[in-house]
């Protein structure tokens, strides 16, 4: 899947769009993309998704910006999953955040050159002061010859699919309905930066994430699947504010060790995908006791399968 800057990056031959924000490409996220692959297909187009690198309410509301459900390069992973042969990684900063929605469309059919047809949510809502809808769409579709298809929201258990909704599920530690709404496992990713080697001293490395930005489940122990570019691995996570340690910084963090793995990993992005939850963070009167219970707790991820 290519990865665009500008739509004119894109080359010769039509497109079909799906547009929008898509934290966690959910199961509505994905219906919205699959009808835009779909029309890609009856008109021989390129089936590019167009999306932004950061949340608008960054730029626009930053007090308000919700915490993401995935990093840019897993949605990324997922758009090419569902057959995307492009993304228009779109760089939403102060001055996109002021062009209208119908200046937004336009400078958009001029890159593309020729667009068949735009897919959206039936709630969307683009551009500054979200001047921009699917009425607005229609319109400038009829006027620059591509169609317009706006698709309803999915329901699960009774209601209706949302980031918000999934953000909230893994916050309560629900991974399973989160899991159910996103039409796959639940997993959190992260670059692998340095730690203090804690875990290296007590003969278990970590590998420690940062997930600046991202919606984590409860602080605890889980059983974890973790993956590279190149492999695979199962794990023990820890997320929390390891109160055990002396002098500790109390921001949570995310560590995580591979079970029969010693790799190097920093800079990489490790992608973690929870099994089971284990047990609750706890505190423990010696770094000796913490080491005991880590030993405990890779025996039980061991015997987990998934």
């Amino acid at each position: 899947m290519k990865i665009l800057s500008r739509p004119d990056e894109l080359g010769s031959g039509a497109a079909a769009l799906a547009i929008g924000v898509f934290d966690g490409v959910h199961l509505g996220h994905q219906e919205v993309i699959r009808r835009m692959v779909q029309y890609a297909g009856v008109h021989q187009a390129s089936a590019v998704v167009a999306t932004f690198d950061r949340h608008p309410n960054a730029v626009i509301a930053p007090d308000r910006t919700p915490p993401a459900i995935q990093t840019t390069t897993q949605r990324l992973r997922v758009f090419a999953d569902l057959g995307t042969d492009a993304t228009w990684l779109i760089r939403f900063d102060e001055a996109f955040s002021r062009q209208t929605g119908e200046a937004f469309v336009r400078a958009l059919a001029r890159g593309f050159r020729r667009v068949v047809a735009v897919c959206v949510g039936s709630g969307f809502q683009f551009g500054h002061r979200r001047s921009g809808d699917v009425a607005l769409l229609r319109r400038l579709g009829a006027e620059l010859g591509f169609a317009v298809e706006a698709v309803d929201p999915l329901a699960v258990d009774g209601q209706t699919i949302s980031s918000t909704r999934i953000r909230d599920a893994i916050r309560e530690g629900d991974l399973a309905a989160a899991g159910r709404l996103l039409g796959r496992r639940y997993s959190l990713a992260g670059r692998v930066v340095r730690g203090d080697q804690l875990g290296r001293q007590l003969g278990f490395p970590t590998a420690n994430l940062d997930v600046a930005g991202l919606i984590l489940p409860p602080n605890g122990v889980y059983a974890v699947r973790a993956a590279t570019a190149e492999a695979e691995f199962r794990g023990v996570m820890n997320i929390g504010l390891r109160p055990t340690v002396p002098g500790a910084e109390r921001p949570v963090r995310v560590e995580v060790h591979l079970l029969d793995a010693a790799l190097e990993l920093y800079n990489q992005e490790l992608t973690v995908t929870p099994l089971a939850r284990l047990r609750d963070e706890m505190r423990f009167d010696s770094l000796a006791a913490l080491q005991a219970q880590i030993r405990q707790d890779v025996a039980a991820a061991r015997a987990i399968s998934g």
